[in-house]
């Protein structure tokens, strides 16, 4: 544990991704192989799951330290964040147990399957045996909420610089459900095979927005299709099994069993990207529709029904079992069109359709046909692109419709997390209703550094009241909040939900009273919901 939290403070004291690689190549070289597996799984996002509340753990936290209730919390809300805010306020350890991660992480598990008595035991235990920055991150671990300022990208350089391999091979080793327990370091990063795993999907591709055509060459070098409005996933058939992954690695197979058909129509050894979509009369529904899905193991036949669901194919990775990533699209895109006229049209399949354009000036026309359409915008290829890993910049762009707006006043004010974790950062937006406020979303980015900065310095100020970490605030300001759909919510109390609500600016120049209104927001449900 103790090398672990060298490592962590050397990627926290630092922004530059050269000194984070470093110091990650450095740690892969020399830990244990249990301990580097499970560094891997931590910033790849597979940690262990939360094993105690976290207002046991502000009370356990707060009678050792000797405080009273309130003035823990109120150290909680100028700290931001609770693992360090117990990590501070404890008094130091007395004894000092120099154990690995794998051995802590191994002590978290055990503690979740006991009685709430001995889990406090374990757990104060823990905290009287590590020094501060151990203690950090063992609570971090045991609220299952451990992140960290590391991109997949890095660690695969790091990897890369630590075991000589190149990195495509081991970002593909690493996609996949394995876990430190159902993997070793040998059988994930050593061993030369890295499709033994048949659900093992690709890295996926990913394209830069764009907000105008810009120098792309001659239109005929292009493909466009639209850009839909449901879960990017790759379909994986081998080994007479089919599996859908997501584009964040979710395992989303059973969640969308019509698509077990297409393993009576697509050869084994097929890999296919693209757009699970709800889909009825040959055209994709809103994405509300697809949502009611998304959260559930099992699906009802009348949600069978309600929300069907098919498989937009975008391109083609794998064919009669060969990784054909490096041919360009255009023969890509042939191998997928025969593939696919060949399942009957009943099958729960589409092929995305290239959309036919001359000019630049023909395709902006498309693009704004979008929304009546349901699509978010436009997908341009470069038709001779290979299918690469992770972000890159030229050949792949989306042409996204400008958002919808609103302006709102912001009611509640919300510290951030990591770096932003003393800054007030996360908000809550209200609508004017008559003489009230209706909140109805909350958004954490679009602002600049210095703004978020101004606006806390404004929050503390002003704080009416307090609830934990989250402040109210007076409605004083308005911001243009940019969003990409509009949905009926009963849960929410305006009877709506937004689709990735961000703040596009601050209305500095608007008062409370030119707001929007919650009818505004209505009409908007009417015309786009």
């Amino acid at each position: 544990m103790k090398d672990f939290a060298a490592l962590f403070t050397r990627i926290d004291e630092t922004t530059k991704t050269s000194v984070k690689t470093a110091a990650l190549a450095d740690y892969l070289r020399t830990a244990d192989d249990r301990d580097k597996l499970w560094t891997i799984a931590l910033f790849t996002g597979r940690r262990p799951k939360r094993t105690i509340t976290a207002t046991r753990l502000r009370e356990w936290a707060a009678e050792v330290a000797g405080l009273p209730d309130w003035l823990f919390e109120e150290s909680y809300s100028i700290v931001g964040d609770l693992a360090e805010t117990i990590a501070l306020v404890l008094p130091p350890a007395e004894q000092e147990d120099d154990q690995s991660l794998t051995h802590w992480i191994n002590k978290i598990k055990t503690l979740s399957t006991l009685e709430e008595d001995a889990r406090k035991a374990g757990i104060l235990n823990a905290w009287n045996s590590l020094p501060t920055t151990q203690r950090f991150l063992f609570t971090k671990l045991l609220t299952g909420g451990f992140r960290i300022g590391v991109s997949a990208k890095l660690i695969t350089r790091a990897l890369a610089q630590a075991t000589g391999q190149p990195e495509p091979e081991l970002t593909h080793k690493l996609m996949g459900n394995w876990t430190p327990d159902t993997a070793t370091w040998d059988s994930l990063i050593v061993a030369d095979d890295p499709t033994a795993d048949l659900s093992r999907p690709y890295p996926f591709y990913l394209a830069y927005q764009m907000d105008s055509i810009g120098d792309l060459g001659e239109p005929a070098d292009w493909n466009a299709e639209r850009k839909w409005d449901g879960i990017r996933g790759q379909l994986i058939i081998r080994g007479g099994e089919h599996h859908l992954w997501s584009r964040g690695e979710d395992l989303m197979t059973d969640r969308f069993p019509e698509l077990a058909q297409l393993r009576d129509y697509l050869p084994d050894g097929t890999v296919i990207d693209g757009e699970v979509l709800a889909f009825q009369n040959e055209k994709p529904l809103s994405f509300n529709a697809l949502q009611k899905r998304i959260g559930r193991k099992s699906v009802p036949k009348k949600l069978l029904a309600e929300a069907p669901v098919i498989l937009m194919a975008y391109d083609l990775l794998e064919h009669q079992g060969q990784d054909i990533r490096d041919q360009p699209l255009r023969a890509r895109r042939d191998h997928l069109k025969t593939l696919i006229d060949q399942t009957p049209g009943s099958s729960p399949i589409r092929l995305s359709s290239a959309i036919t354009f001359t000019t630049w000036d023909d395709l902006a026309k498309a693009r704004d046909q979008s929304r009546d359409i349901g699509a978010e915008g436009l997908m341009l290829k470069r038709l001779d692109s290979p299918y690469l890993s992770g972000r890159k910049r030229g050949d792949w762009w989306k042409w996204k419709i400008d958002p919808l707006t609103i302006d709102a006043v912001m009611i509640y004010a919300q510290t951030g997390h990591g770096r932003r974790a003393n800054l007030f950062t996360d908000y809550t937006f209200a609508v004017r209703q008559d003489n009230d406020l209706v909140p109805f979303t909350k958004a954490y980015s679009g602002l600049t550094d210095a703004e978020f900065r101004e606006i806390t310095a404004w929050v503390r100020k002003n704080t009416l009241q307090k609830f934990g970490p989250v402040r109210q605030v007076p409605p004083t300001h308005v911001f243009e909040i940019a969003f990409e759909g509009i949905q009926a919510s009963p849960r929410h109390k305006s009877g709506v939900a937004l689709r990735f609500p961000r703040m596009a600016r601050w209305r500095r120049d608007k008062p409370v009273n030119e707001a929007n209104t919650l009818d505004d927001l209505k009409e908007m449900l009417a015309t786009y919901g």
